[in-house]
């Protein structure tokens, strides 16, 4: 249901077949133990080496020229333009595309001198049997005109397609096999148009499920295995986009689904190379998500959980367990020891929520779409923990920048599409594309006249990192120091009281002030500025005394929350995450985010015109709140918006709020639908629910009274 209802807003005319319906579209499999199917009229399939060969004329006759049988021995530069080595010579040009497949990894050595890093990615074994003809098969695609469809079992995590008049059934094994992870089993020199031997071992309890669903597939003989390498990244996405650290550098490689994924892997890589921006937001495959954590280790641990879950549902509260502990904060212990259930965060370990003794942690619980579940009452207890007294998260990896440097100021003004704040003061700044779109949020800290602290989400800091060091001028210095340091939220109405006895900071500076001071003895940087929307300051130390920190802030009567509960809270407030509610599907405008915008400063910014064009022509979209009659399930990401048939809009973020007692959601809706009290239906999981527009302000705490306290 919840395909079918994401698949509507891309165009994809899905359906939910009933029983009877199923036999209909493929009458030879078994329907007896099964509630329905996921249909897509317009899936299908195509002979790789023919598309291959019309795509390969098309270039050719634009102009493009392909070297057969010429190996890339290596790269280097020279001035602006890349040199690719080959053994019949040299080859000349503005950009370099890494699309070596399965050999990815070995061709990003060569980008290492010029700022690259190893490819984060590993190499599996995908086993597929073809069989002989099946005269039934035959008679019924004879009859029909067309061949069966593409099954997909996602519960046993197979496939099962009409191949000419037999079959082919390749399943996505737990027991799996990697290849290539070790000096002993090397990746060859040559390995092209090969197969490793075949291990029907591996397969067998796949074929008799198989069999099982499919009783016809067990009348007919195994005509051929084929065992071949099939690259994965570690979250089974490519790596399509700018190469990290690397100028005029991109990658498109590391295809679990070849050649499906084709059409739009040259669109978007095209539209990189001679835009600078996608039409689409391509986080999800930009290579820049992967940072410094990403080691083979981890890299065959995450492959080979996500091959052997290719068919997995994703739930909600569950955290997959392959590659984790990759970066710890320095309390993790001290989170480990109060109850911490621990997430994964662009490698950090982060607390999600705190459980107390008794409460089932496993993992098998997580396997729920709904709200209820150990965790609920714990996030309950944390929100109102910081509604009523005082919480504190421990929240390692943001992504710091320092800059410092005659210019830095007049740089910034031009980096960002709005202001930047006075000496002792921070404010949230944002970057747009040439389309006015949104490319990221950061926190601006100004330390000085010329010195600045930029602070962004985790998972930006490769993103922001280059989009910084590309533009910023000579004389001003760039100086990261993410893994240095660890910062704490302390945020609720008594942290006053709570930091007051443990601190010499003058806890009464304003909101979106800033200030050194020491905390339970420790030097520490505070910013009073909270992203669950109370009052609260951000506490930043070096790693070493944070522990200190910590226990002191405990002992002083703060409770610890979680990442579950600070979602929740920001929603209610209105407050967005970056890739979920800001990314480059939306404007700055259409975001709700004019405040964050100055049209009248002297400094031309990246966007600017796009943005005055389309305060002209009007948003297509507009940022709103909705409060959901939302049942046992809150709205998950990307949740379509409905006005009767039509599709008006989709979530950005949704959660149960405990402070407004209402379940939440942050959407992008057809501008004339953003009213208040405007009354729409929302799909979760497949169910329709009511959705009410709500007034363009918090839902909690609306005048900010208690933020600024």
């Amino acid at each position: 249901q919840r395909a079918k209802g994401m698949g509507k807003s891309q165009g994809m005319d899905l359906d939910i077949l009933a029983v009877d319906e199923i036999k209909n579209r493929y009458p030879f499999i078994e329907t007896h133990d099964l509630h329905g199917a996921l249909y897509d009229p317009n899936d299908g399939d195509i002979d790789p080496a023919q598309l291959t060969q019309a795509l390969a004329k098309g270039a050719r006759d634009l102009g493009a020229k392909i070297l057969r049988f010429t190996p890339a021995t290596g790269v280097s530069r020279d001035g602006d333009d890349w040199i690719v080595q080959t053994d019949k010579g040299n080859i000349r040009c503005e950009f370099v595309v890494n699309a070596a497949g399965y050999y990815a990894q070995r061709v990003g050595e060569w980008f290492k001198p010029y700022g690259g890093r190893t490819v984060p990615m590993m190499v599996m074994s995908h086993q597929y049997m073809l069989t002989d003809e099946i005269p039934e098969l035959e008679a019924w695609s004879a009859e029909n005109g067309c061949k069966l469809p593409l099954l997909r079992d996602v519960d046993s995590s197979y496939y099962l397609r009409q191949e000419k008049h037999g079959l082919n059934l390749g399943p996505y094994e737990r027991n799996c096999k990697a290849h290539w992870v070790n000096p002993s089993d090397p990746l060859p020199e040559d390995f092209s148009f090969q197969l490793y031997p075949d291990d029907l071992e591996r397969l067998e309890w796949y074929v008799e499920d198989a069999m099982a669903r499919m009783p016809l597939l067990g009348t007919a003989g195994v005509n051929k295995v084929i065992n071949g390498p099939i690259p994965y990244a570690p979250d089974g996405m490519p790596l399509i986009g700018p190469m990290p650290g690397v100028p005029n550098a991109f990658e498109a490689c590391v295809f679990t689904f070849g050649i499906a994924q084709g059409g739009g892997a040259g669109k978007v890589l095209a539209e990189w190379i001679t835009e600078g921006q996608t039409e689409w937001d391509m986080w999800s495959c930009d290579p820049r998500r992967y940072t410094d954590y990403t080691n083979q280790e981890y890299c065959v641990a995450k492959g080979m959980e996500v091959y052997g879950h290719e068919y997995g549902m994703h739930f909600p509260w569950h955290e997959w367990p392959a590659g984790r502990d990759q970066k710890l904060s320095p309390v993790h212990d001290r989170l480990i020891e109060l109850g911490g259930v621990m997430g994964a965060y662009n490698g950090w370990e982060r607390a999600n929520w705190f459980a107390k003794p008794g409460d089932d942690t496993s993992e098998e619980t997580t396997q729920t779409w709904n709200r209820a579940g150990p965790w609920e009452a714990r996030i309950r207890e944390e929100c109102e923990a910081v509604r009523d007294a005082c919480g504190v998260l421990d929240l390692p990896g943001f992504s710091r920048f320092w800059l410092q440097g005659e210019g830095a100021d007049n740089w910034l003004r031009g980096f960002c599409t709005g202001g930047i704040p006075k000496v002792g003061r921070m404010n949230l700044i944002y970057v747009s594309d040439t389309r006015g779109r949104i490319v990221t949020e950061l926190s601006c800290i100004r330390l000085a006249e010329d010195n600045f602290v930029l602070i962004t989400a985790a998972s930006a800091q490769w993103h922001d990192g280059e989009l910084i060091r590309k533009s910023v001028p000579k004389g001003v210095k760039v100086r990261e120091t993410t893994t240095e340091r660890d910062t704490l939220v302390v945020t609720g109405p008594t942290s006053r009281a709570v930091l007051s006895g443990i601190t010499d900071a003058n806890l009464e500076q304003g909101w979106l002030t800033h200030q050194w001071a020491t905390v339970a003895g420790q030097k520490a940087f505070l910013i009073r500025v909270s992203f669950a929307g109370e009052l609260g300051w951000e506490i930043h130390s070096e790693n070493a005394v944070m522990p200190a920190i910590y226990d002191a802030v405990l002992a002083a009567g703060a409770k610890p929350f979680g990442m579950y509960a600070l979602n929740s809270l920001r929603i209610e407030k209105g407050y967005r995450a970056w890739k979920g509610d800001l990314s480059t599907d939306y404007t700055l405008l259409e975001g709700g985010l004019e405040r964050f915008v100055k049209l009248d400063k002297p400094q031309d910014f990246t966007g600017k015109a796009a943005i005055l064009s389309e305060k002209q022509t009007g948003r297509k979209k507009a940022f709103a709140t909705l409060v959901i009659d939302a049942g046992t399930c809150d709205a998950p990401y990307m949740s379509t918006l409905w006005q009767g048939d039509t599709l008006v809009g989709e979530t950005t973020s949704g959660a149960w709020g405990y402070r407004v007692n209402a379940s939440v959601a942050l959407a992008m809706l057809r501008p004339d639908l953003t009213q208040p009290g405007t009354e729409l239906e929302i799909e979760i999981y497949g169910e329709r629910r009511r959705a009410v527009v709500q007034q363009d302000q918090p839902l909690w705490d609306s005048e900010n009274e208690r933020l600024k306290a």
